[in-house]
């Protein structure tokens, strides 16, 4: 008796679960700084693209951003300029409504005292309401002029602030062109030559992540849908098991395998490489304390219904009744015993005789 695990052996592939494959960022030569099979640290780098259509282009707009950055700066000096003589015009119109204002008050006492005739006072008059109206319009022709330079000088930073977000997505493209690693790892494939003229988004390496392994697995048909993401895994390596998971199933059935992912529950054991082969258990069932016997090929030749227990030389036909099956174990439901000896090897040449001589 003992705890029966009902799983499946499935073969599977160990591959790197972090490994990018960087390609290139624009048309050019590439000039390679790495080898397949070479480690590499996180920011080294791994290869130069030389595009000079794109640092062309990057120069272009860097030069249109000083232009529009000096049309900016003259078009500030020059509202402040026109400003200020807007602010000097409504000064001295004021000073000359003052000095209409003055005038008049003049001419009242002189026209009181008779001194003045009524064409010349109505002139002081007229003079005060044209110097009015002067304000009023030096005041309105200002305000109206300080907005729209204030809307123009909006503009041009406006213009400036779209150049530079066009001149800052050039420069990163360009720093895009030396390559870095973006993690300490492997340079698993080189997929260019050294000086190789290379297309924008064409291959250029693969980087593997060391630290992170997981298995690709194909798992049988008919237990596809028991392979759940969290189904325990015991993975076989270096003559022991380790503890593992499904993390993902493919919903598509190809030549009757359906493809998941296993990864390691903590850290992967040391000496894994990528592509290796390993061998490795999913855990569908725990079943605690049942009678159980080895597996082997007389459950195929009795059809899992009967098999030959040894007593005293001879083995014994024995109706049995299955249940939970494993890799190396099957669960015994009903037929036979605790301590029972069950001839193990394949039955089938008995022809279904009862009671079979065993010699040693």
């Amino acid at each position: 008796r003992g705890d029966l695990q009902r799983d499946v052996s499935v073969q599977g592939s160990v591959v790197a679960a972090n490994h990018p494959r960087l390609y290139s960022p624009a048309q050019g030569i590439v000039a390679l700084a790495v080898k397949a099979g070479e480690a590499v640290r996180k920011g080294q780098i791994l290869a130069t693209v030389q595009s000079p259509d794109l640092k062309s282009q990057l120069a272009q707009e860097q030069a249109r951003l000083q232009s529009i950055e000096s049309d900016l700066a003259r078009g500030e000096l020059s509202a402040r300029q026109q400003n200020q003589g807007d602010e000097q015009t409504v000064k001295l119109r004021r000073v000359s409504l003052e000095a209409a204002h003055r005038d008049l008050e003049r001419a009242e006492k002189l026209r009181k005292e008779g001194l003045l005739n009524e064409v010349d006072y109505e002139r002081a008059r007229d003079a005060v309401r044209v110097a009015e109206v002067q304000l009023e319009q030096a005041d309105k022709g200002g305000s109206l002029g300080r907005e729209s330079r204030d809307f123009e000088v909006q503009d041009r930073r406006r213009q400036v602030e779209r150049q530079r977000l066009v001149v800052a997505e050039l420069e990163r493209r360009v720093g895009e062109l030396t390559i870095r690693a973006p993690f300490d790892g492997l340079v698993a494939t080189v997929d260019a030559q050294d000086r190789d003229a290379v297309a924008q988004n064409a291959p250029l390496l693969t980087i593997v992540d060391l630290s992170k392994y997981e298995i690709q697995v194909e798992i049988p048909e008919s237990y596809a849908a028991e392979a759940a993401i969290g189904t325990p895994a015991a993975i076989s390596y270096g003559g022991r098991e380790v503890p593992g998971a499904v993390t993902a199933v493919s919903p598509e059935v190809r030549a009757g395998q359906v493809e998941g992912t296993v990864r390691f529950q903590g850290a992967p054991p040391e000496g894994l490489r990528q592509s290796q082969r390993v061998s490795l258990r999913l855990i569908f069932e725990t079943r605690p304390n049942v009678l159980k016997v080895a597996r082997g090929p007389f459950l195929e030749a009795g059809g899992g219904r009967q098999a030959y227990v040894l007593a005293d030389g001879l083995a014994t036909l024995r109706p049995i009744r299955v249940g939970a099956t494993s890799v190396s174990e099957v669960e015994i439901v009903d037929g036979l015993k605790e301590g029972d000896r069950v001839l193990l090897s394949d039955t089938e040449q008995f022809n279904g005789a009862r009671t079979v001589l065993v010699r040693r």
